[in-house]
């Protein structure tokens, strides 16, 4: 590691931003304290910067930002900071095969290979492969591998994810099947660089442009982006950091920049956005009916139906979490990628939602359990 990328640990300073609407004069019930452990686990964790913001009726009640954007320009997170979102991009990609289901050019129990025949070369030791359908990507049984590449140890020459088609199809033959399509759930990042493939059969363009007119446009998403920052954005951009030990053990905070490229599989995690662009895409998702300018409400609500379990607690719609707590179903994805993370979970019962994001290494600590478990808290009053 060089000199010039790594920057001490500095002390995080905090930095509140409050976004209140004149309709909510008073603090919503329970903010305070779930500001107080969202900060208790950056300080905790030695996140470089983060964000939270909360969501009512499609409206942005309050937002609060922690830390730094940019270490060494000293610059602040705001309510302008763009993260990265990782798989949360998955559920444009569902959206993307479901506006084409409803004009008629597609079905969901569509074989896969028809689209795809080069999948016929992943090893396949149950002779089901050519049942795999169009949903069984999207609600993760189909049965692929979690991670777009094999290189999984962290060393310095692996590549970060491909970026040509062809790249996947020659791996395919070293692939295989790790269970029976459509018995039971497996979460799979591939499965949905495949269903961006068939976007772009059947639109007629790259995956990026189509969710950009189809998606972004309607949405009024004008900071949301895919790929390398635009010249107008950079100046938003949060870098991200990895967290390190020096030479004598001091926890320190690697830049790891600001900009990277998911090339091909970017139609499973290659959103950048402020918390406010993701904010009006939930307002989309909790809308009321009439709201059909991007998808209709009925396709709306089938993202949100289970499929297979997942585990005790927790089902998997068509790209959307589907949470249990109590009586009560919360609804939501998250991302991880390139050392950011964000969050996304909303109450379709009362549309409120909670949206936030991280700038740096982030792990399953207790204080990250407990912040999560505040959230799920929050949303249920």
């Amino acid at each position: 590691m060089s000199a010039n990328r790594r920057l001490p640990l500095l002390l995080l300073v905090l930095f509140t931003s409050m976004v209140v609407p004149a309709a909510f004069a008073q603090t919503p019930k329970g903010w305070p304290e779930l500001v107080r452990e969202f900060d208790a686990y950056v300080a905790t964790d030695k996140v470089v910067g983060g964000s939270i913001l909360y969501l009512r009726d499609g409206k942005v009640v309050a937002q609060h930002n922690v830390g730094h954007a940019d270490l060494a320009a000293k610059r602040l997170v705001d309510d302008e900071t763009i993260f990265h979102w990782g798989s949360i991009t998955k559920m444009l990609t569902a959206i993307a095969i479901l506006q084409l289901r409803d004009e008629g050019r597609l079905t969901l129990d569509d074989k896969v290979v028809r689209y795809i025949p080069e999948l016929r070369r992943v090893h396949d030791p149950y002779g089901k492969l050519e049942e795999i359908t169009i949903r069984m990507l999207l609600n993760h049984t189909a049965g692929f591998q979690a991670p777009t590449w094999p290189y999984d140890k962290g060393l310095p020459w692996e590549p970060f994810e491909p970026t040509e088609w062809a790249q996947l199809v020659a791996m395919m033959p070293y692939e295989q099947l790790l269970f029976p399509p459509g018995e039971k759930y497996g979460y799979s990042n591939p499965a949905y660089v495949y269903l961006g493939r068939i976007i772009e059969q059947l639109s007629g363009d790259p995956w990026d442009a189509y969710v950009y007119k189809n998606i972004f446009l309607p949405l009024g998403l004008h900071r949301s982006y895919f790929r390398k920052t635009p010249i107008s954005l950079r100046r938003y951009r949060s870098r991200h950091y990895a967290l390190e030990k020096d030479e004598a053990g001091a926890f320190v905070h690697e830049d790891k920049g600001s900009d990277f490229d998911p090339g091909i599989t970017t139609p499973n995690g290659g959103w950048n956005a402020p918390l406010g662009d993701v904010a009006r895409f939930v307002a989309f998702l909790t809308g009321k009916p009439g709201n059909d300018s991007v998808l209709s409400r009925a396709s709306v609500e089938e993202m949100r139906q289970p499929g297979p379990l997942m585990k005790e607690d927790q089902w998997m719609g068509l790209s959307t979490f589907v949470i249990k707590e109590g009586q009560t179903t919360l609804l939501g994805h998250t991302g991880g990628q390139g050392y950011y993370s964000g969050y996304l979970y909303f109450n379709p019962a009362t549309s409120a939602a909670v949206i936030y994001a991280f700038n740096s290494e982030i792990g399953p600590s207790e204080p990250y359990m407990a912040l999560r478990k505040r959230v799920y808290q929050f949303l249920l009053k």
